[in-house]
């Protein structure tokens, strides 16, 4: 029988630069330690991978759309690395409120109206995060790889103010569709134009 399912995720995707700094750290931990991460942009994931008709992609982007044209941009801080030991090495993201209340609302209006439900992330806590190294991770090569990122300074901010889907093609993950969001409700903390990460400045 022919597969008629595609798999999709939803998150956030950082600007460019951004986008380039934490490829630059994944490449680093590859070259050293030969870890990978999925092939995909650099990303916040909001609703993990989850299986759906190409068929019936309309109503999935539908629904996405309206989620989107109901909430505000959120402010995003990037503030050092973490780690889920043994497998994960992470960029942190700042658990801050108006971000935790878009992936519950997201994840709650995907349930009551397409019935998509990951059943491991509604039972954990929300940790957002942005991989850098999740496969090839030896119990040695995860603790020489967290002793190089631990103490490193890193201080990233930005506005999320889209939606991303994604879908996998077979070999990698690719943009499927981007939905804008409404604009920050204040701009008392908006991001700075020069993001200072260590000392390189990011413009």
């Amino acid at each position: 029988m022919v597969d008629t399912t595609a798999r999709f995720f939803i998150a956030l995707i950082p600007p460019l630069a951004i986008q380039d700094y934490a490829n630059g750290i994944i490449q680093e931990l590859g070259d050293r330690f030969q870890t990978r991460t999925a092939k995909a942009p650099p990303h916040i994931t909001l609703q993990p991978p989850f299986e759906w008709s190409p068929a019936r992609a309309d109503r999935l982007t539908e629904e996405l759309a309206a989620v989107a044209q109901r909430q505000h941009s959120v402010f995003v801080h990037l503030l050092g690395f973490g780690q889920f030991s043994p497998r994960v090495l992470y960029i942190h993201v700042e658990r801050t409120l108006d971000l935790l209340a878009l992936q519950a609302t997201l994840a709650e209006h995907l349930e009551q109206t397409l019935g998509i439900v990951d059943p491991k992330a509604k039972r954990r806590r929300f940790t957002p995060h942005v991989t850098v190294a999740s496969r090839n991770l030896t119990p040695q090569t995860f603790q020489q790889a967290w002793a190089l990122l631990k103490e490193r300074p890193l201080d990233l901010k930005f506005w999320g103010d889209r939606l991303t889907l994604l879908r996998h093609d077979g070999h990698q993950w690719q943009i499927y569709k981007e939905f804008a969001l409404l604009a920050p409700a204040q701009l008392a903390d908006e991001p700075e134009r020069v993001i200072g990460v260590g000392d390189r400045p990011i413009g």
